[in-house]
């Protein structure tokens, strides 16, 4: 498909309903104004007579992050976090890259994410549920970009500095992205003959496939990693096939 094409296909997919993930689930009404109004305490209430009802604010800088290591760091607000969220259905993120790590390979099985560049550029890599290539583009500073539910993505730093971005998730609960590359990958419990027999190769290769990438979520530049791995490539039409993403 070509790159315009596969942006219309992207646009149109997304346009389809989600269904809830819980039966009890509630629809959830987005609006930036009801974001920020929950986030930043602008929301009045008319219960009290004229007298507003302001939670308090929360500074997503002075939060501990949830994962870092030496390739960066995230961290990640749902309404266990901070209760207003919960009106608002969302949830925050920010994630601080080094110069050429990644944000590993992974996808949101419950939500939609909207992410704003901060600082730095880098490259937003996203690919369709069936394992075709959906976008692959550059980011820069003030840039906005959004994951649909279900595609498997990851962002990567530009070599020149730092990438940091923001943003937020359509739900207010806790977030379990399923990551498809590193130590914590879905892989690793998914080891054994029939994913093997999958992939075409033997157990034994898998396995060394599998745990040649021993750091998770984070990743380290690509060029670092390439002389470990490069005698154990699967090949490139099954990696894209289960929603791999090429940091090239």
């Amino acid at each position: 498909m070509k790159h315009y094409e596969r942006v219309q296909c992207l646009k149109r997919m997304v346009q389809v309903h989600e269904e809830a993930t819980e039966q009890d689930e509630e629809p959830i009404m987005l609006s930036f104004r009801k974001l920020l109004g929950s986030v930043f305490g602008n929301q009045v209430s008319g219960k009290d007579e004229g007298r507003s009802s302001r939670p308090d604010s929360y500074n997503l800088f002075d939060r501990k992050p949830d994962f870092e290591n030496d390739y960066g760091s995230s961290v990640v607000v749902d309404q266990s976090v901070y209760s207003p969220l919960r009106q608002s259905g969302v949830g925050l993120y920010l994630v601080n890259l080094t110069a050429g790590s990644m944000m590993a390979p992974h996808l949101n099985p419950t939500a939609t994410e909207y992410g704003i560049v901060l600082r730095g550029s880098g490259r937003i890599q996203i690919v369709f549920p069936n394992g075709t290539l959906a976008m692959n583009a550059r980011v820069n500073e003030g840039d906005v970009f959004w994951i649909p539910r279900y595609f498997p993505f990851c962002q990567i730093a530009s070599h020149s500095g730092p990438f940091e971005f923001f943003g937020f998730t359509t739900s207010a609960r806790r977030n379990r992205p399923q990551f498809l590359v590193g130590s914590n990958s879905v892989l690793q419990s998914m080891k054994g003959p029939a994913l093997a027999a999958a992939f075409g190769v033997s157990e034994e290769r898998l396995e060394r496939i599998v745990n040649a990438q021993c750091e998770s979520t984070i990743l380290p530049s690509g060029s670092s990693e390439e002389d470990k791995v490069k005698n154990e490539r699967i090949p490139a039409e099954v990696i894209w096939s289960f929603g791999f993403l090429s940091n090239k």
